[in-house]
């Protein structure tokens, strides 16, 4: 299964060259990040203001910015362009929280798009729009070669990335698998793994190989594998529960360093053996826990665990859904009661009145989870709330209108 890119939330993509040099410390072969991976995508920063989007355009690397170029802002409906400066960087400022948007320019013919995505009620968003360096040396290319049974490895590059949600946990697996020899390769043992058992929403993320495929939370790269690197991305959701998440994962080749990233929130820990490094650190703004081990070999477990997430519990909910049952049910029984016929009329109308309440916030929750402004869970528990109460309302209406003195009733439109 294939899924959107905008599907990976931001941090992943905020950190894939800041964490070349932080993981490659502690290995001087560490192979520099292709910049054009990281094109277009947008990625949360803490230190831009609220509705602002900082766009830097380059060729090929960070080395070689694009000045005095127009970058097209698209915002709904509505379109604005705004020149980079000596940096590369063109900023729009003072967007709407909630305003979907995506951002676009054409380099000597060629056309870079962003992600589409909404702005965020909180931080800034960086991102680079990274066009081809014509004058960049290109690789030799190597004669096709047949594919040899051999082995390939996870490479230092590669990294698991934690971002906390409301009600869940966003994880990404960005998975360098490192073939080094010069002719393709089949393993032995077939490149299959599987997500951990609460994950849910599991998919390879677009922009990966297009050797990788997921069913359900197997996921699949079927060689034969090229030399050099084949990069994958990989995300899925776990539930944050009681603010405490024990990760098991078993990779089917070995993993040259363990590199794990979160984004703080909260009291956000993680603890793990195998960690080597465990600190908190400063990236493109965005302050993240990091834990770093050794080599994982190849059917070795990595344990982690992920505490101090931020979690709402579910008892204020549900204590929330029974008194609202009782209360509508008080109400149907008042409604339905013997009254005089002015108490009766007086009653439906008031019924009529909180039926069109229900309906407004129903519409008004569905707009707000299209724009992303609410979580799954919370939306669901809200929807549900909100049915409820509607099904009960209706029910006191139509018990109503089955009652006597209609032609009392008729001026009272429903």
């Amino acid at each position: 299964m294939m899924c959107r890119t905008s599907v990976l939330r931001p941090l992943g993509a905020a950190l894939l060259c800041a964490l070349a040099l932080l993981a490659s410390a502690s290995s001087a072969s560490a192979q520099m990040p292709d910049m054009k991976q990281m094109s277009g995508i947008p990625r949360p920063v803490d230190d831009l203001p609220i509705g602002s989007v900082s766009v830097r355009v380059i060729r090929g690397d960070m080395s070689n910015p694009v000045v005095n170029h127009p970058v097209e802002m698209r915002a709904g409906d509505r379109t604005s362009s705004v020149n980079t400066d000596a940096q590369g960087r063109a900023q729009f400022d003072n967007i709407p929280p909630g305003t979907p948007v995506t951002f676009t320019t054409t380099i000597d013919g060629e056309k870079l798009d962003s992600q589409p995505f909404s702005i965020q009620p909180q931080g800034g968003v960086r991102m680079l729009l990274v066009a081809s360096d014509a004058n960049a040396p290109k690789a030799p290319s190597a004669p096709s070669a047949p594919a040899v049974t051999g082995t390939v490895s996870i490479g230092g590059e590669s990294r698991i990335i934690v971002e906390p949600g409301d009600d869940n946990v966003s994880l990404f697996y960005v998975l360098d698998i490192v073939n080094g020899s010069s002719a393709p390769v089949n393993p032995e043992k077939p490149f299959v793994f599987t997500m951990p058992p609460a994950a849910v929403g599991t998919s390879v993320v677009q922009g990966s190989s297009p050797l990788a495929s997921s069913k359900g939370r197997e996921v699949t790269v079927s060689g034969p594998f090229p030399p050099g690197t084949t990069a994958i991305q990989v995300a899925a959701e776990l539930p944050v529960g009681n603010g405490t998440i024990d990760l098991s994962q078993v990779f089917p080749a070995p993993m040259q360093q363990i590199v794990v990233i979160a984004k703080k929130a909260g009291n956000l820990k993680l603890a793990s053996a195998q960690f080597t490094r465990n600190e908190e650190t400063v990236i493109e703004g965005t302050t993240v826990v990091l834990g770093i081990g050794g080599e994982l070999p190849s059917g070795q477990p990595f344990g982690m665990t992920i505490s101090g997430l931020p979690h709402h519990s579910s008892v204020p909910r549900n204590i929330a859904l029974g008194l609202a049952v009782v209360i509508i049910a008080a109400g149907v029984w008042a409604a339905t009661s013997s009254r005089q016929p002015e108490d009766r009329a007086g009653e439906r109308k008031r019924l009529i009145a909180r039926r069109e309440k229900l309906l407004q916030d129903l519409v008004r929750l569905e707009q707000d989870h299209q724009h992303g402004k609410v979580d799954g869970s919370r939306y669901t528990a809200r929807r549900e709330e909100l049915l409820l109460a509607l099904e009960h309302v209706y029910g006191a209406l139509d018990d109503d209108d089955a009652g006597p003195e209609p032609a009392k009733r008729a001026g009272v439109a429903a």
